[in-house]
């Protein structure tokens, strides 16, 4: 790869982000579909988010906005995707001609395709365990609501936060739990972790599988080099589970159509990532 003054540079901006398989992914696909653009990971506290985002934009570049920053990032917009008004967390920006900075939600999509394939049928109907009130939650909600999922129930630490994103995405198929205790002996076609725990190996599963009566599959939106604690969890008690890989090439791919305008190369990223996997 040439970086040249004409290279465009896209950024992923968060913290961490030692973790990330972002840029082995992103930098696969700018050399599959010959693009001149580099991909960098930069740790970036909030303060210096507003900076980051405008700076690059107004460059020529842009990038992706990971935890903890994605709800900091959607105010930071000059114009907005409905994916971020819907969800109010921006995961992907880019600047204009003019100088405005764009925004996407792509996590919304990416968490819609890696969904389709993991369950090899449609959303329409499940019932649905979601963890998290997070950006990564919004955007499996704002997901699940479109493809018409049925029940779903919502537990997070902060009863308030999980109340405040029913009401802005969920509507009346949205049950907020109170406390994991009511969790016990329920049935669910899909539970999905859409909090950080599993970020570190050491992590635990945020759910216990064995108290619930029965889970038709598991899905984590965590990934690492490393079998995440809530998949263990979920594989030990007999449960189809997938981490977050596939939705984090999913949602690459659809960031990669917002910077470069054309099909994104999946098949590139997921050589990337496998290679990562197994290096």
């Amino acid at each position: 790869m040439k970086v040249t003054s004409t290279t465009r540079v896209l950024t992923l901006l968060g913290d961490p982000v030692a973790h990330s398989a972002s840029p082995e992914l992103q930098n696969a696909a700018f050399a599959a579909a010959g693009v001149d653009g580099v991909y960098v990971a930069v740790r970036c506290a909030p303060d210096d988010l507003v900076g980051f985002m405008r700076g690059l934009a107004r460059a020529g570049g842009g990038g992706n906005v990971t935890l903890p920053h994605k709800e900091k990032a959607a105010s930071i917009l000059d114009i907005r995707s409905e994916a971020v008004r819907r969800t109010g967390a921006c995961n992907t920006f880019w600047g204009d001609d003019e100088g405005r900075v764009h925004g996407d939600n792509t996590d919304v999509e990416g968490f819609r395709r890696a969904l389709e394939t993991f369950l090899e049928g449609p959303t329409a109907g499940i019932r649905v365990l979601l963890l998290g009130a997070g950006g990564a939650a919004r955007a499996a909600l704002a997901a699940l609501v479109a493809d018409r999922a049925g029940e779903i129930l919502l537990y997070n630490r902060s009863q308030e936060r999980a109340r405040a994103v029913s009401r802005r995405i969920g509507g009346p198929k949205v049950r907020v739990v109170p406390i994991a205790r009511e969790l016990e002996g329920e049935d669910f076609d899909l539970v999905v972790n859409a909090t950080r725990l599993g970020l570190a190996p050491g992590d635990p599963s945020p759910v216990d599988f064995r108290k619930l009566n029965r889970a038709g599959a598991a899905m984590d939106l965590v990934y690492g080099r490393h079998t995440t604690g809530f998949v263990q969890a979920a594989e030990a008690a007999g449960i189809r589970a997938t981490d977050g890989m596939d939705m984090l090439i999913q949602q690459g791919a659809v960031s990669f159509e917002r910077w470069w305008g054309h099909v994104a190369p999946v098949e590139a990223m997921r050589e990337a990532v496998a290679e990562r996997q197994t290096g």
